[in-house]
């Protein structure tokens, strides 16, 4: 999805845009297309958050953040209800040395700076707000990077694979099928997703299911289901790919949602 274009559902205008915060956001609604003149931390204690630019998408549960580097033009997006928080950070402190977003793992410590942090009643300028900060910063320089990224296909045919998975995570067809479809051989979308997406076909249909599953569960769906829906040969399969991607299983993450 570009933002480029407008969120389908309920969105806040731009101008209420603000780095460092707590919002409560209903499923479906979410922040339209905008920058900051800072880096942003953004962390959803509660449900999913999605955060889309033009080179793709970004999705974390609970045990994830999402840092947004200064000038990046983004949109978010709540999958269930979420409790969204910004930590703004200014343009010469950047504890992680990242120029592009990235997906982080959130411990409890991180967790709770985070949520303290971004109190809307809070002060930055107060001696307690400023020692928090010190130890954010600390906190997120160790914080180890995820793997979560779906970029987004510039070339027509890898697009048009994708746009297939997408509609259909479960599709089990090869990518010589796939590509079939596309006006593509096996070997060009190879290259494609290498050069491209910087990852391969297969890591990259398990990012795009892996996706999928985060919305499917915060829709309530039950573990079983999810794992049918996004292509996992059982539900065990699912679990285990589950818990070395966010931290824990679907059903811990269901009990949190």
């Amino acid at each position: 999805m570009s933002v480029s274009r407008q969120a389908s559902r309920r969105t806040i205008p731009a101008r209420a845009h603000t780095p460092t915060t707590t919002r409560f956001l209903d499923p479906g609604t979410g922040l339209s297309a905008h920058r900051h003149d800072v880096h942003q931390v953004v962390y959803a204690g509660r449900g999913v958050l999605s955060v889309t630019t033009e080179a793709g998408s970004w999705v974390a549960p609970a045990t994830r953040a999402i840092w947004i580097p200064v000038g990046t033009l983004h949109e978010h997006r709540a999958f269930g209800r979420t409790v969204l928080h910004g930590v703004g950070l200014p343009v010469d402190v950047n504890p992680l040395g990242l120029d592009r977003p990235a997906v982080l793992a959130v411990g409890p410590l991180l967790r709770e700076l985070i949520v303290a942090y971004s109190r809307p009643d809070a002060d930055p300028d107060t001696a307690e707000s400023r020692r928090l900060l010190a130890v954010l910063l600390d906190q997120l320089r160790q914080a180890p990077q995820q793997p979560l990224h779906l970029p987004t296909a510039r070339d027509p045919r890898l697009a048009a694979v994708c746009a297939l998975l997408q509609h259909d995570p479960a599709d089990p067809r090869p990518l010589a099928e796939l590509g079939a479809r596309a006006g593509a051989s096996a070997r060009t979308l190879t290259r494609l997703f290498r050069t491209e997406m910087g990852m391969t076909f297969p890591q990259w249909r398990t990012q795009l299911r892996l996706h999928h599953a985060l919305l499917l569960l915060s829709d309530g769906l039950t573990v079983t289901a999810v794992a049918h829906r996004c292509g996992w040969a059982s539900a065990s399969a699912f679990i285990d790919v589950f818990r070395r991607a966010f931290g824990c299983t679907p059903g811990d993450y269901r009990a949190r949602t």
